[in-house]
């Protein structure tokens, strides 16, 4: 009886054994030939999530493709942004050379202390590509020219004027102008630098064509701003930005769109390719996006935009000059309140937040607690800033640390019952919970970046120099936003972002 269970068990562990290679053997040969495993569940062994019904849902339109994302983790913090408009008055601004990668440190300056500029005026331009300017936000005086470590220009501060007078251009016809007149008109607007470019994501070269350009109408980053809300009152110039950007490729202009967008007036866009993702953060992130839509390959080159990097394009052919408004989402727990202020690119943080600090010991984030860039009252928003988040500062020390699980927190740990609460919202603070230890290969960067990456042996690429593997495990795709939710799970504390750009440099260094 024992030698038959045993024989049992044996023919049923082979049988196990041999349907999992075959399953990996055929996952392998499908991304061979492009296929998308996770979207199309390709395997011998069925899915527990399959879906027979391979029909697109009803929200995403018939000329639309739909893409359905099963890796990812959504952090649910409290503080969300309500739908109402805050009072701020912003009267400083400043642009930020450092915020533009690429550039040289010190710049050439267009103007200097005390002198006046309008809205939109060119104030400086990078020495190794002078044909691209970079314009005021505000028309104003020039107070100060701020500078840091060997001379380096950190901030150009602008004293708003009360009443804004704005740098006119006379923006050529687009049914008429050719694309190397385009290109020379936006190099020479200010425009230009809203233009990012993959691999690197840097600003994207005027001498390139891109592939393709590719433009995220949603973010799922905690607490990120609401598209619509950032557009309102803008919809002709989002249209007009389109329209120009799709005469900068030969290729297509791609929107992504979420299901809560499928009945808005941006699903209607005209002169692009509608995509609907769903699925938890990163689907909002362009990079995810690119590679279930056209992965980039080598020697590829693409373009991506914010959308109100693109409404502010169109402004300079609906108004004729270069609209540097923006809206920014306040957001987190230690807000008094939450919701959006207008302002301009480049506003001072104290200006913008003023007195709705709950508390004192708070962390200021420009951006989203996964990828933004900690902020003081005296420092300026940088050129592609959305949201303000606040979180509580974490400058204590935890009794047994993560051995007790006393407080609720947001982790993919289940040693914390969240699963219980799917609704819960937290209010975590900025304590790491642990220091930088070993960097080993738990799986959890895969299990939550949905891209046919494997993040771990990209990482030790960079740190050993190997630029042929860094190339073949797909740097050329990524972003710190795509793993920045990779940091999040680390349990190794690894400053896998920082470790990224590092590559991301160390490639671009060797065109």
């Amino acid at each position: 009886m024992l030698s038959t269970i045993l024989i049992a068990t044996g023919i049923i562990l082979l049988l196990a054994v041999i349907l999992s290679v075959s399953d990996n053997l055929l996952q392998i040969e499908a991304k061979k030939s492009g296929i998308d495993i996770e979207q199309d569940d390709i395997g011998i062994i069925p899915k527990l999530s399959f879906d027979g019904n391979k029909s697109k849902p009803n929200f995403a339109k018939n000329s639309a493709s739909y893409h359905k994302l099963k890796k990812g983790f959504d952090i649910k913090l409290a503080g969300e942004a309500n739908n109402v408009n805050l009072n701020a008055s912003s009267s400083t601004f400043a642009v930020r050379p450092m915020d533009f990668r690429g550039i040289a440190p010190i710049p050439k300056l267009f103007v200097e202390v005390g002198q006046e500029v309008k809205a939109g005026q060119p104030l400086f331009f990078n020495k190794t590509t002078p044909d691209i300017v970079y314009a005021a936000p505000v028309s104003g005086e020039v107070i100060e020219v701020r500078r840091g470590a060997k001379r380096a220009i950190s901030d150009i501060v602008i004293l708003a004027d009360k009443k804004q007078v704005p740098h006119s251009v006379s923006a050529p016809d687009l049914s008429k102008v050719s694309r190397e007149d385009l290109v020379t008109f936006l190099v020479g607007s200010g425009a230009w630098p809203m233009i990012n470019k993959r691999p690197f994501d840097v600003i994207a070269d005027p001498a390139e064509e891109p592939r393709d350009i590719f433009i995220s109408a949603f973010d799922t980053a905690p607490l990120a701003p609401d598209a619509s809300i950032l557009l309102e009152g803008k919809e002709k110039d989002f249209q007009a930005g389109l329209n120009v950007l799709a005469k900068l490729t030969s290729g297509g202009v791609h929107l992504s769109l979420n299901q809560s967008q499928s009945n808005s007036w941006i699903a209607d866009v005209n002169n692009v390719h509608t995509h609907y993702f769903s699925g938890k953060h990163p689907a909002g992130n362009v990079g995810v996006q690119i590679h279930h839509i056209s992965p980039i390959h080598t020697g590829d080159t693409v373009w991506t935009l914010g959308v109100q990097e693109v409404a502010s394009i169109g402004s300079l052919f609906t108004h004729g000059y270069l609209d540097c408004t923006r809206k920014i989402a306040i957001v987190g727990s230690e807000f008094s309140k939450t919701g959006y202020v207008s302002t301009h690119i480049g506003a001072q943080v104290s200006e913008i937040v003023g007195d709705n600090l709950a508390t004192d010991n708070v962390r200021l984030v420009a951006g989203d607690v996964l990828s933004g860039r900690k902020v003081t009252q005296e420092d300026f928003l940088s050129f592609t800033t959305d949201q303000i988040t606040t979180i509580k500062e974490g400058d204590y020390n935890e009794f047994l640390g993560w051995l007790v699980p006393i407080a609720p927190r947001p982790t993919l740990s289940g040693t914390f019952p969240n699963f219980l609460y799917p609704n819960f919202k937290f209010s975590p603070d900025t304590n790491t919970h642990g220091e930088k230890r070993a960097f080993v290969a738990s799986g959890q960067y895969e299990s939550v970046l949905p891209m046919d990456i494997y993040p771990t042996h990209l990482m030790k690429a960079i740190l050993a120099n190997d630029y042929e593997r860094m190339e073949g495990l797909g740097i050329n795709e990524l972003s710190e936003e795509d793993i920045a939710l990779c940091e999040f799970a680390c349990v190794s504390k690894q400053p896998l972002q920082k470790i990224l750009r590092q590559g991301l440099d160390m490639m671009r260094e060797q065109l």
